[in-house]
């Protein structure tokens, strides 16, 4: 007995062990990478044919064919940076596609690039490749298939990640999908806006939108290419979260990306594209702190050619633009990324991107362009949020834990934690779904609206991981891809004990996507035998939306209700967990600086913090 109790206790302990190191990994990333996969082996049966090329795959772990690394368009280095991309058609002859194509280059951290250390320059500016996941087809069978394409744009602020980050492959062989993963330029190589690029540039290249730039090649690889696969070009979904999501919409407002599309998904996204002159002014001018004459600046007194910002700023002046053009071009990635800086948590420091020029992105309010049905991309558009969005951030923030290990995490104050992180997750849920999907009600859109709900983390240490991370940012898209393994990192998060009902609502949420990229409508799943997913409307009382969650925390169920931001500072007013109008303001603050708002919120804020205080005073 004694003896089995012991056995017991050390398959527990290195379970426990097992899930610490994962955890650590996920969110401080201690120790070394995974050991790389066993390389995959060319299965004859996925040889397909892209005009004079011979292209073969590989069978995936769900039973699935893919093909890694197929390169889009040439790589832009050198005359070709700071330029759009050059499509490419596969080269002829033979070829393997088995392995993921390089990053762009970005810095290491856990949820981009994790196999350096976090902080470390990764990447190549030859990164323009993407991936294609299909269900197991012959090449007769796929010459006259046409199932529905879903393009995945990844996350990560517009400044780290790769597509080698997510497998389609089950939810192409589940749903009988094709599933597309590209990467695409980060940071200032992806954005990055100056007078001096635009000399001899087109229209769409003087955007400084290249990394949008690349994702409409893409689009355009796919209309040109995924027939071979077994792929309607007449039905392509695009879909993506965070930064992903943000691309996603403003690909809604994109005139070059019409008809190259017909659905579009944003998970946990927002409408910000950003004014094109403050990407590229002085500071002192009304420009972005990181816009590019400050950066080109900063290159200049990093190479001593000026002794600080000011003698910058007086040679960059006298510079010509094609001196400037060519110092830039012949800058090594890592110079680039070294003169923006890091954040805290060692990715690259805050810059402008996604920029309302006029011809790669329309300018105007872009809410306000998603109510014009002239405005946008006319299509069925599914929006939605994760009901604790901000935990993913906020617990590894000093400000609001205490880390005396990496594991043993204690909120500061507890009812503060959750308060600020409701207020600032129901402000995500405004600029991510409810806003975007009001206005593309108004304008006659089919718009579906979703929360994700999913907090069944565990305990550790004394610590509540439903509590302190709940429905996190980005925890939604291991259930939409069915692929929860994600190296050591998922161990934790996704225990054993939690797979059943994981499954079943990974199962129900790749339906209901699989089911929008098929018909423009999510329906009932593609089995037809989950809830009814209706759409958001514009008249009272109409605004749908689908609550994602398990069995235990009230299954999949159709919800109604809207937010506007009027609601968040309500909330907050009213929230008991506030103890007094200095922890109120404190919170109502920490929205306006975290998300995105209109002026009328602010001045809303800025007059009621008055009031609250007046009224402590007396």
């Amino acid at each position: 007995m004694d003896g089995g109790r012991r056995a017991d206790g050390a398959v527990r302990a290195a379970r426990i062990g097992g899930r610490m190191c994962a955890f650590v990994l996920a969110f401080s990333a201690c120790g070394g990478p995974p050991p790389p996969p066993e390389p995959a082996k060319a299965d004859a049966a996925s040889r397909r044919s892209l005009g004079a090329a011979e292209i073969t795959g590989f069978t995936g772990a769900y039973g699935n064919h893919a093909w890694l690394g197929l390169r889009y368009a040439r790589a832009p280095r050198g005359e070709l940076r700071f330029r759009g991309p050059q499509l490419l058609a596969p080269p002829a002859g033979a070829q393997q596609a088995l392995a993921f194509g390089s990053p762009c280059p970005q810095y290491a951290h856990p949820f981009g690039v994790d196999a350096a250390k976090q902080g470390t320059p990764v990447g190549d500016e030859d990164c323009l490749f993407l991936n294609v996941y299909a269900p197991v087809l012959s090449a007769e069978q796929a010459a006259t298939t046409r199932l529905p394409v879903m393009v995945w744009f990844h996350g990560g602020s517009n400044v780290i990640g790769h597509a080698g980050g997510y497998d389609g492959g089950n939810l192409a062989r589940r749903e009988r999908v094709i599933v597309v993963t590209a990467n695409y330029r980060l940071g200032p190589l992806g954005w990055f806006r100056h007078a001096s690029l635009r000399a001899g540039a087109s229209p769409e290249e003087a955007s400084g939108n290249y990394g949008t730039l690349d994702q409409i090649a893409v689009l355009r690889w796919v209309r040109s290419h995924i027939a071979a696969f077994g792929g309607d070009a007449g039905n392509v979904t695009i879909f993506g979260e965070s930064a992903g999501a943000r691309d996603v919409l403003a690909l809604l407002i994109a005139p070059p990306a019409r008809g190259l599309f017909h659905r579009a998904i944003a998970q946990s996204g927002s409408m910000r594209p950003q004014d094109a002159r403050v990407a590229e002014v002085f500071a002192s001018e009304g420009g972005h702190a990181s816009s590019a004459n400050e950066v080109i600046a900063r290159l200049l007194v990093a190479d001593g050619k000026a002794k600080d910002a000011a003698a910058a700023r007086a040679a960059l002046q006298k510079m010509q633009p094609g001196q400037i053009a060519t110092y830039v071009r012949g800058k090594a990635p890592t110079q680039l990324l070294a003169v923006y800086g890091k954040t805290d948590d060692e990715r690259l420091s805050a810059l402008p991107n996604v920029f309302s020029d006029g011809v790669v992105i329309s300018e105007g309010d872009p809410l306000a362009l998603l109510a014009r049905p002239d405005a946008h991309a006319s299509v069925p558009v599914m929006l939605g949020t994760n009901r604790d969005e901000n935990k993913t951030f906020m617990m590894t923030d000093p400000k609001h834990v205490r880390r005396f290990t990496p594991l043993y995490t204690r909120m500061r104050d507890p009812d503060h934690y959750d308060a600020l992180a409701a207020a600032l997750s129901l402000s995500w849920k405004v600029s991510g779904a409810d806003a975007p999907a009001s206005a593309l009600a108004t304008s006659g859109s089919d718009v579906y609206v979703y929360r994700f709900d999913w907090d069944e983390e565990p305990s550790l240490l004394g610590a509540d991981y439903g509590v302190l991370l709940g429905a996190g940012h980005g925890l939604e898209i291991p259930f939409v891809f069915g692929h929860f393994v994600f190296g050591p990192r998922s161990g934790f998060l996704f225990p054993e004990e939690t797979k059943a009902t994981r499954q079943q609502l990974a199962q129900a949420m790749m339906g209901y996507w699989a089911e929008f990229a098929r018909r423009g409508r999510p329906g009932s799943g593609r089995g037809g035998a989950l809830p009814r997913w209706e759409a958001f409307g514009a008249g009272e009382g109409a605004q749908h939306f689908m609550v994602f969650d398990t069995v235990q925390g009230g299954g999949v169920r159709l919800a109604q209700g809207s937010v506007d931001m009027s609601a968040v500072i309500a909330s907050v007013l009213s929230d008991a967990r506030l103890p007094d109008a200095r922890a109120r303001c404190s919170v109502l603050r920490e929205v306006m600086r975290s998300s995105a708002y209109d002026r009328a919120a602010r001045e809303k804020v800025d007059a009621t913090c008055k009031q609250l205080k007046l009224a402590n005073a007396d």
